[in-house]
Parts: C-alpha cells; sequence; structure tokens
C-alpha cells in the first residue's frame, strides 16, 4: 500500500507544539553586541547633516555607520529589468524616499542601550515634495531620482490593437484598486552574525532562500561563498518577503566583519511595517468585450504598479500579472500593459501569489461586472467561457502554454458542494422582503502558475550504516510541511519508515546548492530531486546487492514491506539498507549515497473555483463571511492534511485582503498602519470553517504529477469574497465597491446608490 495520497500527520508540529521554535533570536551567541537602524521619519527629504555625537557618548555604545562608513556598492536591479538608476543604497545617502529608510547602523552591548542612542542621533532634513499616488508619480513632476528624468522603473507592453473590441455586443469597463498591503509574518526580520576561528562568516538569517543569502554577503562583502556560513533555523512565516536580500542583512554581515564580535539584529513590528516589502499595489484598467449571448471574445488589462521607493522585485511582477491575463477562459483576443513607478512608500516585493492574484483578481471581478451587464447569472456566463478540458495544452493569447486542466469539473463540484442554487433561492427571498441583512455569493475561478520562474533544485539522499536515512534538500521550508512530504517520498521509494528518515535543510556547508522556498515550486522541483535522488539510491543498491549475493543485478528486487534486497524467488534471504551502506564503504570508501541537481522542464499550471458567500448589513456596511468552499486542483496531492493547511492559511490570508487589510499613507507619505493597532490583522473571529475539496489532475511536467499548492488558497478566495460583497448589494444599484471592503466603504457605495444620489451609479 503507497503511503502517498494519505493524511499523514506532520513530523514537525510535536516541537513546536511542546518546546517551540528555535527562531534567529532565540540563538546563543556568547559575546554578541546589537544592531539598530537610524530611520528616515520623512517620506522624502535631503539629508542635510547626521549628528551621532550623542549617541557615540553613550555608555555601552560601541559603533555608529553611516554609508560612507560602509563604503559598499548599491543593491542590484532586479533581473536586469528595473531602472538603474534607481537601485538603493546600504544607507540612506543623500536622499531619504520613505519613512522607515535606514540612515544609521548603531551598535551597542544591549539591544536596550540601541534603542536609546536611537533616540540621541540627530538628523536634519530639508524637505522635498511627496508623492504617494501612483497616478500622480507617472507625471514625473514630481521625481524622486532626478539623474533618472523619470519615476518609470519598468514598462510593458503587448498589444494595442485599437480595433480589439470593435466586434463587441457588449463592452463594459472598470478601474480597480488591488490595494498595498503588508505580508505580516509572525517573526518579522532577523539576523545574526559573526567569524569563525577559521577566517569564515557564520550567518543565520529568518530567510525563504538561504543560497540566496550567502551569494549576496559573499558578493557584497568581497569574499569568496565558501567563505560564509548561512544557517537557518526555524522560521516564523515569510509569504515572499522573505525571499529578498535586504540592506539590513548585508549590513550585519559587514558589522560582524569589522567588529570581529557576534552581531545580531532583529526588527520590532512597527520596523517590519515599514521596512519588509509590501505586497500587491496595483491600480489595474480593465476592459471586457463580448456578445449578448455571454461569450467573451476581448479583454484589455492595463496595470500601474506602485514600486515604492525603490524597485524591487514588486516593481517587475506584473509580468507575472500578465502571463495570467486570460485566466481559465477561452478569450481569442487578450492584451496587457503595464508601467511600474516608483513612489514615497516603502518598496513592494514578492508577496503570496505575486503577480497573480493580481490577474485573477482583475478578471473574475469583470466577469461579474459582464453578467450584470449582460443579465446573466455569473456562473453560467463563467461555465460558457471556461476552457475545456480537451483543450490541453493551451496556449492563451498571451502566449502562455497550461499544462493540463479540468476547469469544468473543478467549477461544477465547487457550484454542488456550495448548493449554488438554494443561495440564490435564499438571496432572492432575501431581497423581496428588504432584509436589512443582504446576501451575497461570489463566484470565482483561477488558473495560476507555480514555478513560474523554472528553477532547478538539488535533493541528494544517503544511507547510513544503521540503516536510517538523510534527506538533504536545497528548499527551505517555513511552515509548508517539507519534511512530512519529503520523507513520504523516500519512504515509498525505498521501503522505510518515515520515522527512519532525516530531512536537512537550510544549511549552506550541507546542502551545497538550492533556490528555495517561493512561487509554490517546492514540491514539483525540489520534492521531485529528492524523489529522483531516493530513485538513484535504489538503483545503486541493487548494483550493490547483486554483487554480495553473486547474481544477475536485473534479478535483484527491492521489497519495499520491510525495506530489504533478494534475489527474485528466494526472500527469505536479504539484505537490508543497514547491511548495503556498510557494504558500500567497505567497497570504495564511499556511503550509498544519490544526489539529483533536477533541472525544471517548465512551470505547471494549478486550478480550482472558489465561492463565497456573506451576509451585508445594509444599515452598517458591515460584511460577514458565512461561508468559504475552495475546490482547488494541484496535480498529484501526496499529502492532503498538508495540501488542507496551506489551502487554510491561503484562504486566511485573500480574505483578509478582501475585507480588511490595507497599507495607508497619508498625503505627506507617512504611514497610517505601522502596528497591528492600526493595520486590520485577520482572526479566527472573522474566518468560518472552510469547506474544501480537491480534484487531481496530474501534471506531466515531473515525475510526481504535483503542481504547487501553497499560493492557490489566496489566489481564489479574494476575488470569490470581493464579488460575493458587490453582489450583495448590487440590486441597490452598487455597481463596483473597492477592496478592501470595510463597512464605511460599503455603507458609502450603497448610499451614493441611493434614488436621488447619482454619483455612485457610475461605478468608480
Amino acid at each position: 500500500m503507497s503511503i502517498l495520497g494519505n493524511r499523514v500527520v506532520r513530523r514537525e508540529d510535536p516541537k513546536f507544539l511542546t518546546v517551540g521554535g528555535t527562531y534567529v533570536a532565540d540563538l546563543d551567541l556568547p559575546g554578541s553586541v546589537h544592531l539598530t537602524f537610524v530611520r528616515s521619519s520623512m517620506a522624502h527629504a535631503k539629508i542635510l547633516s547626521v549628528d551621532t555625537s550623542g549617541a557615540k557618548a553613550m555608555p555601552g555604545v560601541i559603533a555608529l555607520y553611516t554609508n560612507e562608513d560602509l563604503g559598499m556598492a548599491k543593491m542590484p536591479t532586479i533581473m536586469g529589468m528595473t531602472n538603474e538608476a534607481m537601485t538603493p543604497p546600504m544607507l540612506a545617502s543623500g536622499t531619504v524616499r520613505y519613512v522607515g529608510e535606514p540612515i544609521v547602523a548603531i551598535v551597542a552591548e544591549s539591544r536596550e542601550i540601541a534603542a536609546d542612542a536611537l533616540e540621541a542621533v540627530v538628523v536634519e532634513y530639508e524637505p522635498l515634495k511627496v508623492v504617494i499616488d501612483s497616478v500622480e508619480a507617472r507625471k514625473d513632476e514630481t521625481l524622486l531620482f532626478p539623474d533618472a528624468g523619470t519615476n518609470t522603473t519598468f514598462t510593458l507592453d503587448f498589444g494595442g490593437d485599437e480595433a480589439l473590441f470593435d466586434d463587441c455586443e457588449v463592452v463594459v469597463e472598470l478601474t480597480l484598486v488591488n490595494q498595498r498591503v503588508a505580508p505580516c509574518p509572525m517573526e518579522g526580520r532577523s539576523a545574526a552574525g559573526h567569524m569563525t576561528k577559521d577566517g569564515r562568516l557564520e550567518f543565520n538569517s529568518a530567510t525563504q532562500a538561504p543560497h540566496g543569502v550567502r551569494d549576496a554577503l559573499a558578493g557584497f562583502l568581497g569574499l569568496e561563498p565558501d567563505k560564509v556560513h548561512v544557517v537557518t533555523p526555524d522560521v516564523g512565516g515569510g509569504f515572499g518577503a522573505k525571499a529578498s536580500v535586504y540592506p539590513e542583512d548585508i549590513v550585519v554581515g559587514w558589522c560582524a566583519l569589522k567588529l570581529g564580535r557576534p552581531v545580531r539584529w532583529t526588527e520590532t513590528r512597527s520596523e517590519s511595517m515599514l521596512g519588509l516589502g509590501h505586497g500587491r499595489a496595483q491600480l489595474q484598467h480593465v476592459r471586457m468585450g463580448g456578445t449578448r449571448e455571454g461569450v467573451v471574445t476581448a479583454y484589455r488589462i492595463d496595470v500601474l504598479q506602485d514600486s515604492g521607493a525603490y524597485p524591487g522585485f514588486g516593481a517587475v511582477l506584473p509580468f507575472m500579472t500578465r502571463v495570467m491575463t486570460s485566466g481559465p477562459y477561452k478569450i481569442p483576443k487578450a492584451e496587457f500593459g503595464s508601467v511600474s513607478v516608483v513612489t514615497n512608500s516603502t518598496p513592494t516585493v514578492a508577496y503570496r501569489g505575486a503577480g497573480r492574484p493580481e490577474a485573477t483578481a482583475a478578471i473574475e471581478r469583470m466577469m461579474d461586472v459582464f453578467a450584470r451587464e449582460i443579465a446573466m447569472d455569473p456562473a453560467e456566463l463563467r461555465r460558457r467561457n471556461l476552457i475545456g478540458k480537451d483543450a490541453f495544452p493551451y496556449t492563451t493569447p498571451t502566449e502562455t502554454v497550461y499544462d493540463v486542466g479540468d476547469y469544468h469539473r473543478a467549477f461544477e463540484l465547487a457550484l454542488e458542494v456550495a448548493g449554488y442554487d438554494e443561495l440564490r433561492a435564499e438571496q432572492s427571498r432575501r431581497r423581496a422582503s428588504g432584509d436589512v441583512r443582504q446576501l451575497g455569493i461570489g463566484v470565482s475561478c483561477y488558473v495560476e502558475i507555480t514555478n513560474g520562474l523554472p528553477d532547478g533544485e538539488f535533493g541528494a539522499v544517503e544511507v547510513r550504516p544503521d540503516g536510517k536515512i538523510i534527506v538533504r534538500t536545497g528548499t527551505s521550508p517555513h511552515g509548508q510541511g517539507h519534511v512530512t512530504a519529503w520523507s513520504m517520498l523516500v519512504a515509498e521509494q525505498m521501503g522505510v519508515p518515515i520515522e527512519d528518515i532525516e530531512v536537512i535543510h537550510g544549511d549552506t556547508d550541507v546542502v551545497p546548492r538550492g533556490a528555495g522556498t517561493m512561487g509554490s515550486r517546492s514540491l514539483q522541483i525540489g520534492g521531485a530531486a529528492v524523489n529522483q535522488a531516493a530513485v538513484d539510491v535504489v538503483e545503486k543498491a541493487k548494483d550493490l546487492a547483486a554483487d554480495l549475493f553473486e547474481a544477475d543485478r536485473d534479478d535483484i528486487v527491492l521489497d519495499k514491506s520491510n525495506g530489504s534486497f533478494h534475489v527474485v524467488g528466494t526472500p527469505a534471504v536479504s539484505r537490508s539498507w543497514g547491511e548495503l551502506a556498510k557494504a558500500a564503504v567497505a567497497k570504495d570508501g564511499n556511503p550509498l549515497f544519490a544526489e539529483v541537481d533536477l533541472a525544471s522542464p517548465g512551470p505547471t499550471y494549478p486550478f480550482g473555483a472558489h465561492i463565497s458567500v456573506v451576509e451585508v448589513d445594509t444599515e452598517t456596511g458591515k460584511v460577514t463571511l458565512l461561508r468559504h468552499i475552495a475546490v482547488d486542483d494541484a496535480g498529484r496531492i501526496i499529502n492532503p492534511l498538508l495540501a488542507e493547511g496551506q489551502v487554510h492559511g491561503g484562504i486566511a490570508q485573500g480574505v483578509a485582503q478582501a475585507l480588511m487589510e490595507e497599507v495607508v499613507y497619508d498625503l505627506d507619505g507617512n504611514p497610517l498602519t505601522s502596528t497591528f493597532a492600526d493595520y486590520s490583522f485577520i482572526s479566527a473571529t472573522e474566518l468560518p470553517s472552510f469547506e474544501t475539496r480537491f480534484t487531481e489532475t496530474p501534471t506531466p511536467i515531473n515525475a510526481l504529477g504535483a503542481k504547487g499548492i501553497g499560493e492557490s488558497g489566496t489566489i481564489g478566495s479574494a476575488p470569490a469574497l470581493h464579488n460575493a460583497v458587490c453582489d450583495a448589494v448590487a440590486h441597490l444599484g452598487v455597481r463596483h465597491v473597492d477592496m478592501p471592503t470595510t463597512p464605511i466603504r460599503v455603507w458609502n457605495a450603497i448610499n451614493e446608490a441611493a434614488p436621488g444620489n447619482d454619483a455612485g451609479k457610475k461605478g468608480r
């Protein structure tokens, strides 16, 4: 019986539920000093002077450094695609461009002394005009980088057919806000570095990509990569934001090298809200056209991407939005264009879904708007336009090639589980009675791309003489359950109990290579690499067993029921994994071992359908989520328990964006949402028990047939809930409500659309 496909309980959890995890801030580093940063209190200003004399005189303050003291290069462009004149320095030099930008690094004997020293540093500013709004930034009237001559850092333009909508009987148009959000991992950024006796930099980092951190430190500090050892302990959430290397990380390493003492830094929650990269921040202008019978024939989306003060990974994420432009629909004509601009705000980075939720949010909102325009049920409109299962591999108008799918099956299952017809009937009853609490039903169909920038991955399997198995992986989990899933894969191939398998990750000395964990890539490439290494070890073991038995190799059989090898037909005489491992060492001194650098043949395309049911109090605008149904297809499901966990977390983040989360600045660039007292953070109180189902359509892209699942919940849930809220008040004349659908925003939309008030009837 195969272990794969079973609900195997996470091996990681007993530690977290008993003694707890070990995070960077928990590490015992004797003699360590503490690093903190003086951060800009202004969004845009020239730095006239920095007076550090008061801080230097304080007992316990070891050193203070400005960017000139560091003497390091600026951070690089993003994949060579963003404007080189806009790259950030390690510490602000000459000009500050957002509130929270680091200016001075302070090293002190304790965190408390460092915090006091912050207050003693005096920075004199000359205020400059602030640009927060991306529309204003695009006008180039206020330049963040005068030498660049523009605020535009990255553009994409595919299409421009002026006749795109000429043949359409119906055309709808809408401007949508996919608002700026903060990732809010429970553990903020944290790093610690010290020099070892042999002259190496040992660096601990709360990161999603330890090898990326190693290479960045080596490059900026002028060290060979083998002189940098990065170890990632437990990581308390990442959501894409911790896949980036930040200037603060490099400064920690520089200070450790400079001072010869262990240096540690852990940001506060307020620092995290200001400095850890934000997500989304797209303004979308969208048009959809088609027939009155519900056939969508043309679609165009133009994106204005807010990159923040310096173009981080968020600046190029419209590329991923473009890839998923037409979603799961067979739209014959679709175009995409984008402009990324800098503003006086925190730089944007990858955040759960990274460009794909934005694409789904746009097209799913427009499907509802189009359905209402032609007086068709939104579920029926989707049914008529979904790509058929016989059309795969399917090439979209933006030249994305979907691997495989059965979109109708997932959609119909979601409708069935929801009891869609009954919900519509209940909605009609409430509308007819004028109930204060109106029901909204939101539908979302999605397809997304995982491992979208196809990287390979490292995997290795070693058999110890005691029969235990060591697995090394280049992925770096932070809650996904890799230890459990990778153990299952090895147990399946080798016939060993998962308790006898140790999975090692996040140590660049022990794991020589690795791309890390992001983009829902881990199972389909990292797991596949480990799986292939296990297959290769089995083949090597058969060679050894053939020698020991003096038999033909083709006659050697692995009995997976007890993890032993024997000659076909003679199971009574066998050799265990431990015995073969000893034989391998005796033969040539090498362990029984296999490693794989698995190249990726391409991305995969998970898909699914989500349905949200909400209740809206029309007197207060309050939205209550009653039900959320998610049907997701991530190819072959290795462990349903892990997959459900990923979907649950994803749904929660999608719901949070649709209902409440939003980073807000005032016109002077001051953040108004810098703590959890100001930034609405979702909890179990606002969430019902999710109703999840899976369909399985294995992909031919990898040997496991698996696709990614880590971001699907977010991609499917936010549009479903957004549509549900708009649906609940549509009969009152409300055409659209931007996310987040807060009570005041919903209440305003209802009142603007009331009879006698024409302000809201034209939409936003």
